[in-house]
């Protein structure tokens, strides 16, 4: 793990809850990155010093139930894409770099379809999207990739590429800890409306799709189907990553990333 850049930490009241985050600070674009479900806003050690060190203000957080953020009520959750807003009106933010990991991704593209004018770029990395359309070859492909034995394996075996597992321990203890310390209650957010195709081919966000070689959630043949209702997006593939390629595979998460949002800094 890098040495982390000086950054601040805060709580920021969404309404029913105080949500935990930490902010390099400075003058730059600023980068907010939305946490996988298996792990927390404390899940960016690979990014944080790396996106400071390039010039930009990078911002990350927990949202509701996860490591130092409130749960709140679970009869009401607030949504995340309105928890998000909350914390870039606090933050004083007008315009972000939006980088979001699996679960954390559902959110984002709620929050691309409601406040597209907030957004600079939008990164959807690792992610099976949460598209609320039945019997489409899509949602089909999901239920052949994910069959009910699946949530029975271990969280490790599901999201780390078998490379990883094998040849870097260290980094995998690292993980399943934070792992560990990621969720305290769970809370399921209420979305503003069912994610469509429709709706995801109304986005003109500048996007960047990116999945791991290996992800067994988002396998490339599953990308390549969501880009092909996002045909304006850039597509990155990171070779011996599972669905965690921001932690696996950091040195090609972090170049695919900043490569594609110094392209979209206007």
């Amino acid at each position: 793990m890098p040495s982390q850049a000086p950054a601040q930490q805060g709580w920021v009241d969404v309404g029913g809850a105080r949500l935990w985050y930490w902010d390099t600070g400075g003058t730059g674009q600023p980068v907010v990155f939305m946490h996988a479900g298996s792990q927390s806003g404390a899940g960016w050690g690979y990014q944080q010093p790396v996106f400071a060190r390039a010039g930009f203000r990078a911002i990350g957080y927990s949202r509701r139930g996860y490591f130092r953020s409130e749960a709140g009520n679970p009869d009401d959750p607030g949504m995340a894409s309105e928890d998000l807003r909350k914390l870039i009106d606090h933050l004083g933010l007008e315009r972000i770099h939006l980088v979001a990991l699996a679960h954390g991704a559902f959110f984002a593209l709620d929050f691309a379809l409601v406040y597209p004018e907030k957004l600079r770029s939008l990164t959807i990395a690792s992610s099976y999207l949460g598209i609320d359309e039945s019997e489409t070859e899509y949602v089909q492909a999901n239920s052949r990739l994910r069959p009910p034995q699946f949530n029975a394996l271990p969280v490790e075996f599901k999201e780390l590429h078998p490379s990883y597992r094998a040849g870097n321990p260290a980094g995998m203890v690292a993980w399943l800890e934070l792992n560990r310390e990621s969720l305290v209650e769970k809370i399921t957010p209420m979305r503003p409306f069912a994610l469509t195709w429709a709706r995801v081919e109304s986005i003109r966000t500048p996007a960047l799709l990116l999945t791991g070689d290996g992800d067994l959630y988002t396998p490339p043949a599953l990308l390549r189907m969501q880009a092909s209702h996002m045909p304006h997006a850039d597509v990155v593939i990171i070779k011996e990553a599972g669905h965690c390629a921001n932690w696996e595979q950091p040195a090609a998460f972090n170049e695919a990333v900043l490569e594609f949002i110094g392209r979209h800094n206007a």
